[in-house]
């Protein structure tokens, strides 16, 4: 099969199956005033959240008091990007502090991961929760990992001491259907009629969702020795609807159980990704539908574990981060969000595609500010371990310290962001220029596919729609991008894909 109906049809598939501590240094580490510890670190990210989709962020009807309150009170970026227009990759760069490029954590014919994933993260590489659990950090993850499901992927073996969880997207692990792994042989086969028939079935279920419909597992993790673990599946399916009050619950206990000790909470919600489910005090309660209904359940989740935070006296001493890992899922109509004036959405390089919500929240050490520096989701990596007081992981190489912009407002470390989409760079941004190398929507859904042999230049600053070509007139910056294209590409040696290696499944038998 060609290169290019490969990411197609396998595209398509996944829209529808779908050492020793640092002295650390006060100033650095926590606001004036507050305890002389490192600072606890609150990493909220949304599934699918698109950059329009917040009161704060212009939606005119999102009900979203406490992340509006959060943003008034601390800082929103308004230049702020996942590092990957889909899931996993996203996620896996928060992890490694690496473009999913660099790390392998990518796929250039599975865009994801699946269930039954035979990888994971390299146990090689440092991630977060490992480099923060090495700095006496108590580490916990409350929600959707989606960097492999097998018991050697867990969160738990990658330096989080508790999980509790769904392994992947919401909408995986169909029932009373084929498995992905079938799915990918009817396409190898060109077995067209019968993929189109399977896949017809179950797009009204999108929009009608039931429990039953997926075989999604609720898991909890623990680690209780230095290689022993304690892995037990709550249930399945997971009970959709009350998965975000569970996991707000959790993420409470979480902090109950850590609050003398420096902890890292990362909390990566299932919604909004389709199915959309929201519990009984949600459901049907907004103007905007399902998927107004559970955004401000998010938005309650948010306030909740903020609340607790400031019982526990504690929100002095703690920066919260609440983001999402890529734009909005324009393919599911009603059930998606919006991208604002962003152009596109999910699976796409476009700005809908990859620059999403940033608020950061830490009284007395956050000034009240809208920030219109660059940010990524890999600045949390290195961000988070200068605020411990740990060293700089030398392999998390493309991770910048966003600190003195949080602390201090100064200007931010990062001016130049590579959009990589399935393990190409078809676009990057030097300051307030963007250089578009490749148009391609996402999940069929145009623009159709472009090498562009000229690419074209936007201001994102005057042109956030990505509109007006300016290429032909400033020449110059043109070249100027271009030139960094090229030094950015120079550092970067990519790894193979590691989310294609199932596919050695259906390699014929050699000769």
């Amino acid at each position: 099969m060609r290169y290019g109906l490969w990411v197609v049809t396998v595209t398509w598939l996944a829209a529808f199956l779908m050492g020793c501590a640092g002295e650390v240094d006060p100033h650095e580490t926590v606001g004036v005033g507050a305890k002389k510890t490192p600072p606890n670190i609150v990493i909220l990210m949304a599934d699918d959240l698109g950059y329009g989709d917040l009161g704060s962020y212009g939606h005119p009807t999102s009900r979203t008091p406490n992340l509006d309150t959060l943003a008034a009170q601390g800082q929103r970026w308004t230049d702020f990007y996942a590092a990957a227009p889909v899931c996993s990759p996203s996620r896996g760069a928060l992890m490694t502090g690496q473009y999913p490029t660099r790390s392998g954590l990518y796929g250039k014919r599975i865009a994801v991961m699946f269930p039954n994933e035979p990888d994971g993260i390299d146990p090689a590489v440092t991630t977060l929760a490992e480099a923060l659990q090495a700095q006496g950090y108590a580490t916990g993850i409350v929600g959707k990992w989606h960097l492999g499901d097998a018991k050697s992927a867990y969160p738990t073996r990658h330096g989080f001491d508790y999980w509790y969880g769904i392994p992947y997207s919401n909408d995986m692990d169909w029932t009373n259907s084929l498995s992905f792994d079938e799915l990918i042989g009817l396409s190898l086969t060109g077995a067209t009629t019968e993929l189109a028939e399977e896949l017809a079935t179950r797009q009204p279920r999108y929009f009608a969702p039931q429990v039953d419909y997926w075989n999604v597992p609720l898991l909890r993790s623990e680690r209780v020795g230095p290689d022993t673990f304690v892995d037990t599946q709550v249930e399945r399916p997971a009970q959709q609807p009350t998965v975000t009050k569970r996991y707000t619950e959790q993420a409470i206990d979480f902090i109950d159980q850590h609050a003398a000790e420096p902890f890292l909470l990362y909390v990566p919600y299932n919604m909004p990704h389709t199915p959309l489910f929201a519990s009984d005090k949600f459901a049907e309660q907004s103007n905007g539908g399902p998927y107004a209904d559970v955004i401000e359940e998010l938005d309650w989740s948010v306030g909740a574990i903020v609340e607790k935070l400031k019982a526990m006296g504690l929100a002095e001493n703690t920066l919260v981060v609440f983001t999402s890992d890529n734009g909005p899922w324009l393919l599911m109509r009603h059930h998606g969000g919006s991208a604002g004036l962003l152009n596109n959405g999910k699976g796409t390089t476009f700005e809908g595609g990859m620059r999403v919500p940033a608020i950061f929240w830490w009284p007395g050490t956050i000034e009240s500010a809208i920030v219109h520096e660059m940010g990524s989701i890999m600045d949390l990596y290195q961000t988070a371990l200068r605020l411990a007081g740990a060293p700089a992981q030398p392999q998390a190489t493309d991770s910048l310290d966003l600190g003195p912009t949080l602390r201090d407002a100064q200007q931010s470390s990062r001016s130049e962001f590579a959009y990589y989409r399935a393990g190409e760079l078809t676009a990057y941004r030097l300051g307030s220029y963007k250089l578009r190398l490749v148009n391609e929507g996402a999940y069929q859904m145009p623009p159709a596919r472009e090498v562009l042999e000229t690419p074209q230049l936007f201001h994102l600053g005057e042109d956030p729609a990505e509109q007006f070509d300016l290429a032909a007139a400033q020449p110059e910056k043109l070249a100027e991008l271009q030139a960094a294209i090229a030094a950015h590409q120079a550092t970067l040696v990519p790894k193979p894909p590691m989310f294609d290696r199932r596919l050695t499944r259906f390699a014929p038998p050699s000769e």
